[in-house]
């Protein structure tokens, strides 16, 4: 009887594990870009969805955020004492009104310019072969979902 050492090759790779591992260098880097500017990703998400859309209440903001609306809440009172937004709220329980100032604004634009070096030190040209073939699948799915249907 021959008794061979075989050991088992590695498992499949999972793409849900290989998405999370690159969305975490990705979290990563952006969270040292944005460092400098006193922004996580987590509270530029917030700006960007209240400049995106202004007068947003606080559901909305929460929806638009996948937080709570307490978390919203926390969130902007930190942005508000930044200068970055305005809470137009006129009294308690009132419907709220969130938005950017032009400092917000500002920082908006500053916080662009360091996530467009991000892509392109993760996607551009001078990236790994396959980052830079990740980062084209994903524009080319999301500007198909953006682009109007025709008819």
């Amino acid at each position: 009887m021959s008794t061979e050492n075989t050991r088992p090759g590695p498992p499949a790779p999972s793409v849900s594990v290989l998405v999370l591992t690159l969305a975490r260098r990705v979290e990563n880097e952006l969270g040292a870009a944005l460092a400098p500017l006193d922004l996580t990703v987590a509270r530029l998400g917030l700006l960007g969805h209240i400049a995106g859309v202004p007068g947003i209440s606080f559901s909305d903001l929460a929806r638009m955020s996948g937080i709570t609306v307490q978390s919203a809440h926390t969130g902007v009172k930190t942005l508000v004492a930044a200068g970055l937004v305005h809470d137009l709220t006129a009294r308690p329980g009132a419907a709220s009104s969130i938005e950017v100032t032009a400092k917000g604004r500002e920082l908006l634009e500053r916080a662009g310019r360091e996530i467009a070096r991000v892509d392109e030190e993760l996607f551009g040209p001078e990236a790994d072969p396959l980052q830079r073939q990740v980062g084209t699948a994903f524009r080319e799915a999301f500007a198909s979902l953006a682009s109007p249907p025709r008819d």
